[in-house]
């Protein structure tokens, strides 16, 4: 990617690497950092949480053979960018890993690469002197050693340097249990104890929260680079790794990420998995696979995992994965329901999700229908029938089967839905009642369930009366005079005809109630109220309380959430059901291939780099919003990009 040197637009755009246990190293593409998430080095001390930016970033600085000296670091400091190293980059490149280019003066160039190793919390930048004269390379780290929600307000240096020998280095913060371990491959570290003060973070500032911190620096380390030569440092929280050849880290990391997908002919589409691949990752208390929600600061949640893993294991093959997922979730399973966030620091699950649970039904479907895997259905057989048997009953959170069939959801001050946002008391959309994706949800769970009954030849407990009685139900509930669906029916039976997208479930899931004619009502109306380039709207422009724009403090933009902003993670949905409504029909194709080329674009040109935004404001969408990594955004363009390639190419 050529860059223009234009700070505003630069430092907009970001890039992330993750090591597969919840870590990662992020920034902008001038190595800026604009938020408390970045880092060189933000690593999960209890894989795949308790994350901490342990290294923030390293400020170089060449100098010439006439000593002159030049710097290729930039930050934002009260009222200034200093230094302006930026005004030297003039290209950037995600793949295989993220390098930075730099032009300095004839003939001085030199090229810069950040990689993470797999499974540990270790980062390794590499700096290569691309150009045809020498330089001296001097490299100070800055460190914050923090929690990566906090920000470092230190005064005075609470960390401590202990020196190795004179390329090795360790690092301890009084608070942070773990060091970190500095080395450089080719080189001498100097002593020089320093806090850099009120470094600022322009997205934080932007989104009302604290953006200045104080950063510590232990010293530095210096090397001299002849040209086609390098050099490599290594920080890591496991002091082993550090007796390996960076060389050999790096070379065994481009290896990995150029063998995913490695058959994939669909550029788009390898780009895709590769990009989804940063979202699953290992967790340490199951010691299975889970997937992270979104980057930068969401964790494993239960809701986000069962729709993600639709495209980012179970289309893309990934059997042996989706099945650790399962297992991990299915093993915390209480009361009929998956928790929406497992137990760490020993503090109990949280199952505050009502459609986690039947989302994992959907997930098992897809799962037999790629893998027809019977047996691990079987494994886990009676669980599924306790969900069942717990929802019709009634288990948590007033979530029970009635009298018609129909799914009740819901108690004051909790959000159970997807629609979860909520300002301290206050549950901005409550959505207590008959919700309707979660009716389509248990629609789809019984038909699935009565699938695998009869598959595994086990009848001894049926939900035929339950199917029939939703059937005969559902269009009395959620079919309103406009053609379209109610979003939610109250305990008292009034409806809620707010234009919401809940409503494309009743026809992208595998099992539908409506029939042709309304199904193809219900997808033109979204079409016409909902769709934008890069997702469905949340709400639609004509309800009283849709808001255009996400943008503010923390309270505005939760208050907006949910009314009217886009989420990009509703367009495949949007674009499957009108693909299964329109039978793949050549034309239906092309209009899904029109709709989805924005968001290749923001794929490869905008906000995070190679990765898909979690959502876009309400009116005139542009640019990304929220996380810049969202696994269910990129999940589901994968699920969509791979039923195109198996009902069409």
């Amino acid at each position: 990617m050529q860059l223009n040197q234009d700070i505003i637009q630069i430092k907009n755009k970001e890039y992330i690497i993750t090591n597969g246990i919840g870590g990662y190293s992020s920034s902008s593409l001038c190595g800026m950092n604009t938020r408390r998430y970045h880092g060189l080095l933000v690593a999960a001390l209890n894989p795949p949480v308790e994350r901490y930016v342990v290294v923030s970033k390293i400020e170089e600085t060449i100098v010439q053979n006439n000593g002159e000296i030049i710097h290729i670091s930039t930050n934002q400091y009260p009222g200034t960018f200093y230094p302006n190293g930026y005004i030297h980059q003039y290209c950037f490149t995600k793949q295989p890993i993220p390098t930075f280019f730099y032009k300095l003066d004839s003939g001085l160039q030199v090229e810069k690469s950040i990689c993470m190793v797999q499974g540990s919390n270790t980062t390794i930048v590499a700096y290569f002197n691309s150009g045809s004269v020498d330089f001296e390379l001097n490299m100070n780290p800055f460190y914050v050693l923090r929690d990566y929600h906090s920000l470092n307000a230190e005064t005075q240096v609470n960390a401590y340097a202990t020196e190795i020998n004179d390329n090795y280095i360790a690092i301890g913060y009084h608070g942070m249990p773990q060091k970190v371990y500095c080395k450089i491959s080719n080189g001498l570290f100097k002593d020089s104890k320093a806090i850099y003060y009120n470094v600022e973070y322009f997205q934080e500032q932007s989104r009302g929260f604290d953006f200045a911190e104080n950063m510590f620096s232990a010293g530095s380390f210096s090397t001299h680079l002849k040209p086609g030569e390098s050099v490599q440092i290594v920080f890591s929280l496991e002091e082993a790794i550090l007796q390996q050849h960076p060389q050999n880290l790096i070379a065994e990391e481009i290896i990995r990420l150029q063998n995913i997908a490695v058959d994939e002919k669909n550029t788009f589409l390898k780009d895709l998995i590769i990009s989804g691949n940063q979202f699953i990752v290992d967790r340490k208390s199951t010691n299975q696979k889970s997937i992270i929600a979104g980057y930068h600061w969401f964790t494993d949640w239960g809701r986000d995992t069962m729709i993600a893993m639709r495209g980012l294991t179970i289309a893309t093959g990934e059997k042996e994965i989706s099945e650790s997922i399962l297992t991990s979730f299915l093993a915390n399973l209480s009361e009929g329901m998956l928790p929406n966030r497992f137990s760490d620091k020993n503090e109990a699950p949280e199952y505050n999700t009502a459609d986690a649970t039947l989302w994992m039904f959907v997930v098992l479907y897809e799962y037999y229908q790629k893998f027809k895997d019977l047996h691990f259905i079987q494994q886990y057989f009676e669980q599924l029938k306790e969900i069942i048997i717990a929802h019709i009953n009634g288990t948590r959170y007033n979530i029970k089967v009635n009298e018609d069939g129909m799914l009740y959801a819901g108690e004051e001050g909790v959000q159970i839905t997807w629609m979860d946002a909520k300002v301290g008391d206050f549950v901005v959309t409550p959505r207590i009642g008959y919700t309707v994706e979660l009716n389509m949800l248990w629609y789809n769970t019984l038909k699935i369930f009565d699938f695998f009954s009869k598959a595994l030849q086990n009848t001894s407990f049926t939900v035929d009366t339950y199917i029939d009685k939703i059937e005969n139900n559902f269009h009395q509930y959620f079919w309103n005079d406009y053609s379209f669906l109610n979003d939610v029916i109250s305990a008292d039976k009034q409806a809620d005809q707010s234009f919401r997208p809940n409503q494309i479930y009743a026809i992208s899931l595998p099992f539908t109630m409506l029939n042709e004619m309304e199904g193809i009502m219900v997808l033109h109306s979204i079409k016409e109220k909902l769709l934008t380039n890069y997702g469905l709207r949340s709400l639609s422009t004509d309800h009283e309380k849709f808001i255009a724009e996400y943008k503010g403090d923390s309270w505005h933009r939760d208050n907006a959430y949910h009314q009217g902003t886009v989420w990009s993670f509703l367009l495949p949905e949007f674009c499957l059901g009108w693909l299964k409504q329109y039978q793949y029909s050549v034309t239906a194709v092309k209009q899904v291939r029109q709709w989805i080329a924005p968001l290749e674009d923001h794929f490869y040109n905008h906000n995070g780099i190679e990765a898909i935004s979690e959502i876009f404001d309400g009116l005139n969408p542009s640019d990304g919003k929220g996380c810049i990594q969202q696994a269910w955004s990129v999940g589901m363009l994968i699920k969509l990009l791979k039923e195109l390639n198996n009902n069409h190419e």
